[in-house]
């Protein structure tokens, strides 16, 4: 990925900046900086989910076209896009996605333990698999957050955008879900976020240092009014 003068102006302003940044293929790489609008526009326009204002990006050989890049990545953990409502089960978000990804013509029957088992394998990896009769929201914070990158890696695109990762309340959980994106680099590009320093042992490719350049601000600033 090589992004050069990229710039993003939403309906009400400036959202970030002009940024430089190259990110090599494999492995995480965490873009150090603050949470807000900004960092979380920054996400989107790095898998194609957000169009650039100014400047010139490359992802995946693509150079600025939007839609091959998104339909070549997933994006995970971040609530504009893919928010999991309270009152919807593990078994129903599993099964929705299935339907989801499979042909208009073909019966998706309701999984039951092993279809969530065979979902969340490879993302869990050793961590506890959510029960599939729970509701998403009464789940441990780290079963929501791997549940919800599990279901958008269903495709196992070349690139993983992860948001949210610096929400995490806990320390240690925070380094578990860390450590799994690190076993998932191993056959993905994936991109997180952290305001939080990065432990040098954990495994990650590298650091982006944004400090600086992106402010914090409102997601309202990229879109208008209703």
């Amino acid at each position: 990925m090589s992004a050069r003068g990229i710039e993003l102006h939403g309906p009400w302003g400036h959202v970030f900046g002009p940024i430089d940044l190259d990110i090599d293929s494999g492995g995480v790489t965490v873009l150090a900086a603050q949470a807000g609008a900004a960092r979380t526009a920054l996400l989107m326009a790095l898998c194609g989910r957000m169009r650039l204002t100014r400047g010139s990006l490359t992802v995946l050989g693509y150079a600025n076209k939007p839609t091959k890049v998104f339909a070549n990545s997933a994006i995970a953990c971040l609530n504009e896009l893919d928010e999991v409502r309270p009152s919807v089960t593990v078994q129903d978000l599993v099964t929705e996605q299935l339907r989801w990804n499979s042909p208009w013509y073909k019966l998706v029957p309701r999984v039951d333990e092993s279809g969530v088992e065979e979902m969340c394998a490879d993302v869990f990896g050793e961590i506890e698999r959510p029960a599939p009769h729970a509701f998403v929201d009464d789940l441990p914070e780290i079963q929501q957050l791997l549940l919800r990158i599990a279901v958008a890696n269903t495709r196992r695109p070349p690139l993983l955008v992860v948001g949210r990762l610096d929400k995490i309340a806990d320390d240690d959980e925070r380094s578990a879900v860390l450590e799994r994106l690190v076993a998932i680099g191993d056959s993905q590009s994936v991109i997180t976020a952290d305001v939080n320093p990065v432990p040098s042992h954990c495994g990650i490719r590298g650091v982006v240092d944004l400090h600086g350049l992106l402010g914090a601000g409102d997601i309202g600033i990229m879109t208008k009014a209703r």
